[in-house]
């Protein structure tokens, strides 16, 4: 059930009448070639009933509009999706098509009522998002008979179901600075950090099964690499020579590792960065027939976040986590009592 809140109606819309034109859409993209062979394709729709919630029929076109929400890189690839997702795709999709009709259901028994003035402005939002008038009357004609009031109609059920997401859900997972701080210091073990060192590399490894002489060779081009490394000004040269020189693959990233705990680091590379002062460069160091040369950054002591650096983390995190329970909940109690049918 994990799934963003407030969206705009007329963004909701779209992406139901995206889907429903998409086949026309995405035909004129070429399939990738890779991807056919271990790939299936989401069914086009047939206005097929798949599903029946509370005598209210949800069709095929429902279920394909959730599958490219869930999963729209398919939009680019004539609807191709991984065989081994599909399955999985095609239940979450069948699970928010109900949901999203509970919730719809329940704000029609509790009245809820959409102003006129914001039902014109999610209609006018929805019409701009067309290039021409001619694309919109195609969409209006091809998937509402013409008809403008069955395009509102679908509106105001988005804005519905998006203003009971709201009060139940969106409203209630606010979660304040005060929680935040309560959690942070009830798991203060989770904002801890080791010591660790921000490091760049240059390494020269030698081929599988290595001769003497390349061995020899390997030596030769590791104390040309450090003379190299030691004329380097900043951080920035020596990532360039990096990029150069280097034989690991932190080469494409100029040779940068960021932070890494003292616990994972060879104690030869360890105790060559005890000796550094932040900025400096080491000798070379020898790891069994491998060479590399380090260039230390940062010496990072242990220590702990404190709450004013992850605040804004954890609170959206928290507010994420207290979403997910809280539709979860109204997702649990909408079916208690109602009748649904897979079809």
């Amino acid at each position: 059930m994990k799934r963003k809140i407030n969206i705009p109606a007329a963004t909701l819309i779209m992406v139901t009448m995206m889907v429903a034109v998409g086949p026309a859409q995405v035909a004129s993209h070429a399939p990738t070639p890779g991807l056919q062979p271990q790939a299936s394709s989401f069914a086009p729709p047939t206005n097929k009933p798949v599903a029946r919630v509370n005598g209210v029929v949800l069709t095929d076109r429902d279920l394909l509009r959730e599958e490219y929400t869930i999963f729209p890189y398919a939009r680019q690839h004539n609807g191709s999706v991984p065989v081994e997702m599909e399955p999985q795709i095609r239940q979450g999709a069948m699970q928010m098509i109900i949901f999203e009709e509970l919730v719809y259901q329940d704000a029609q028994r509790r009245k809820l009522t959409v102003p006129p003035a914001k039902l014109q402005a999610a209609e006018a939002d929805f019409r701009k998002q067309f290039s021409t008038p001619e694309e919109y009357q195609q969409l209006l004609i091809g998937e509402f008979q013409g008809s403008r009031q069955l395009l509102r109609e679908k509106i105001r059920r988005s804005l519905l179901i998006e203003e009971l997401l709201k009060t139940e859900v969106a409203d209630k997972s606010v979660v304040s600075l005060a929680e935040a701080r309560a959690y942070y210091q009830k798991n203060i073990a989770r904002y801890q950090y080791p010591e660790s060192f921000a490091i760049q590399t240059i390494s020269i490894l030698p081929p599988d099964k290595a001769t003497a002489d390349q061995l020899k060779e390997g030596r030769k081009r590791a104390e040309d690499a450090l003379k190299q490394a030691q004329a380097t000004k900043d951080a920035e040269g020596f990532g360039l020579l990096a990029e150069k020189i280097s034989d690991d693959d932190y080469r494409v990233m100029m040779g940068n590792h960021k932070a890494v705990p003292r616990a994972q680091l060879a104690p030869q590379v360890v105790q060559a960065l005890l000796a550094l002062k932040d900025g400096q460069i080491t000798g070379l160091i020898q790891l069994e027939q491998a060479y590399t040369i380090v260039r230390l950054n940062q010496h990072i002591q242990a220590g702990t976040y404190k709450f004013e650096e992850v605040k804004d983390t954890l609170r959206k995190e928290l507010k994420e986590r207290k979403t997910n329970q809280l539709r979860a909940a109204l997702d649990k109690r909408l079916r208690q009592n109602a009748k649904i049918e897979t079809l």
